[in-house]
Parts: C-alpha cells; sequence; structure tokens
C-alpha cells in the first residue's frame, strides 16, 4: 500500500503488502503464480565466518517457506569493515551463504556491499507461490492445535556464544538448528494441506509471534509452557538471567496480552527470547492434528505440538 497525505493507492496486485505482519511481501503475476519477496540481514551471531553465512542465508530464506512459497533466487547483502577485515573472512561468510542457498536450491544472482565497521550479511530472496495457496499468520482459528518446528533459546546462548561462556554442546546445538532450513517443514505441512495460519519464529521470540498471530486473527492462543521445546543449556542460563537486551524489551512488550496463572519465571521468560533463523510457528485444524506429526515423521523431522486456538478474549493464556 502506498501512502501519501492525502492519497491512498493498493495496486490489486499485491496480495500481502506491509498493512499486516506477514513474513513476505506477495506480489501476482498470474491466476496461478505470485511473487514471494523478503530481505534479512544482521551482525554476526558466531564467531565462525562460515557457520555465520551459513545462519544469515537460512534466516532469510525462512520467510519464504513461511508463506508457503519455494524460493527461487537471492541477492546478497554484505557489510564489512574494508581496513580490517581479512578477505578470508569474507570469502568464508560468502561461502557459508552459498553452501546453503544450493541446499535450498536458489541461485545467488547478484548482491550489493559496503564498506561498514561492524561486518552485517543477509539477502534478499524471491520464490514463488499459487495465490490461492498463500500461507499467512493472521487467520488462525478457534479449535485449531499449534505446532512449533524448532526449539527456541537462541537469545541466549547467542549472548553466552559472545561472552565466551558457551560449552561445545551448548554451541553445536544452536548452530545446527540456526543454519537448518525450514525446507522440510514446509513440504511436510504442505503434504497434509495449507495451515491455517504460519509465520516462522525469529526476532520478536516465540510470545512476540504469538500474539502477531493472536491479535491479527482475533483469537486467544493457549500455550502449554511445558511442551515448549529448548535448546539445550538455554535453561540454565535463563534461570541466571543472562538475557539480551532484545529479549528483555520482547517481554516488556508483549507481557501485557499474556494470561498466566502464576509469577513468570526463567521457562517463561525464555518464551519471549529473541530468536534467529527460528522454526514455522503454525496452526491447523484439530482434525488433521495427528496427519501433521505423521508427515514430520515420515521425513524424519521434529516437530512439536505446543498449544491450541480457544474461543475467548484476544491474547495468549499460559498454561
Amino acid at each position: 500500500m502506498l501512502q501519501v497525505p492525502g492519497i491512498t493507492w493498493r495496486d490489486p496486485r499485491v496480495l500481502v503488502g506491509n498493512e499486516t505482519h506477514d513474513d513476505a511481501g506477495v506480489f501476482q503475476l498470474t491466476d496461478t503464480m505470485a511473487l514471494v519477496q523478503t530481505v534479512d540481514f544482521f551482525t554476526p551471531v558466531v564467531d565462525d565466518p562460515r557457520q555465520f553465512g551459513q545462519i544469515a542465508a537460512a534466516n532469510a530464506l525462512s520467510d519464504i517457506y513461511a508463506m508457503g512459497g519455494t524460493p527461487l533466487t537471492a541477492l546478497n547483502l554484505l557489510a564489512t569493515p574494508a581496513d580490517s577485515l581479512p578477505p578470508g573472512v569474507v570469502s568464508a561468510m560468502l561461502a557459508g551463504g552459498q553452501d546453503v542457498m544450493k541446499e535450498a536450491d536458489t541461485s545467488i544472482i547478484g548482491g550489493h556491499s559496503i564498506d561498514d565497521n561492524e561486518p552485517k550479511m543477509g539477502y534478499a530472496v524471491t520464490g514463488l507461490v499459487h495465490p490461492e495457496h498463500i500461507w499467512r499468520n493472521n487467520t488462525a482459528k478457534p479449535g485449531d492445535r499449534v505446532f512449533l518446528t524448532k526449539p527456541i533459546g537462541t537469545g541466549v546462548v547467542v549472548k553466552a556464544i559472545k561472552d565466551g561462556i558457551a560449552d561445545a554442546t551448548m554451541t553445536e546445538a544452536a548452530v545446527t538448528m540456526m543454519r537448518s532450513l525450514n525446507r522440510v517443514a514446509k513440504e511436510a505441512i504442505a503434504a497434509v494441506g495449507d495451515p491455517s495460519a504460519c509465520t516462522d519464529v525469529t526476532g520478536f521470540g516465540l510470545l512476540g509471534h504469538l500474539w502477531e498471530m493472536a491479535a491479527g486473527s482475533g483469537v486467544r492462543i493457549r500455550l502449554r509452557t511445558s511442551a515448549v521445546p529448548l535448546l539445550p543449556g538455554a535453561l540454565s542460563l535463563a534461570e541466571a538471567g543472562r538475557f539480551p537486551r532484545g529479549s528483555r524489551r520482547n517481554w516488556e512488550y508483549v507481557a501485557p496480552h499474556v494470561d498466566m496463572r502464576q509469577e513468570p519465571g526463567a521457562r517463561e521468560w525464555l518464551l519471549a527470547d529473541a530468536v534467529t533463523s527460528g522454526g514455522l510457528l503454525f496452526t491447523v485444524p484439530g482434525t488433521v492434528a495427528t496427519a501433521i506429526e505423521d508427515s514430520f515423521r515420515n521425513r524424519r523431522s521434529m516437530v512439536w505440538a505446543i498449544g491450541e486456538v480457544v474461543d475467548g478474549p484476544t491474547g495468549i493464556e499460559l498454561i
């Protein structure tokens, strides 16, 4: 939607624009084909440059999968300090991105780089989706079951890595999760049918994205806190209060929309922990919940049933 004082105009071919909190924009080309477009980049979350490149690519691709699309091409976005970062480090970052883009059958067809004091990397990704099979985050319905495809806790673990206190198990699990594509998860969902609603979990944390889904759909989401999967070491870091600033801000933002039966503790705070390259968060009618679990099991991919969409005032209820 183009907004100019006194003028509001929307191209009818824009099926999903910036008026919602969806993960990507969608532009219709034909009756059976639409473009899905997204862009994302960030500062390093791990020390290894190749791993950082892999994570940056997986994170950018995730928005396409969350909309039900198939990624096709990508443009690299790169900012590095030209005078202080060795060329080999930059090459490793780019190679890592290529690793994951190749895995996703996505072609890197160009990009742009600038001189910047702090390294940053990401991608603008374009994919395709059928106009009648766009997955949105504001269409959940009472009676739906809520599922998640990756554990949370990257915010506290990444901070621990940067602070030099993360052990090898903690680091390896977080890196493996963040560089993993949501491709198989998207295929497992699509094999059963379109979800009622879908998004991916990123910087706003699980609760932030659940709130976007609840508010956009006008529903109440009941979240079973103990059912939410956590990365190894995340709970102990949370109990020690080792949250990054972004996670603390997430909790402050979403807390007014969350009903709890008791005072929040470390596990509840983790629900607002900022996530990098997180999993798909989706809802399906209760009648197909078992089929969804079977579809993931058949692909040897993980999925967790974490809650339900229920009748009641719009918001999130923790049980």
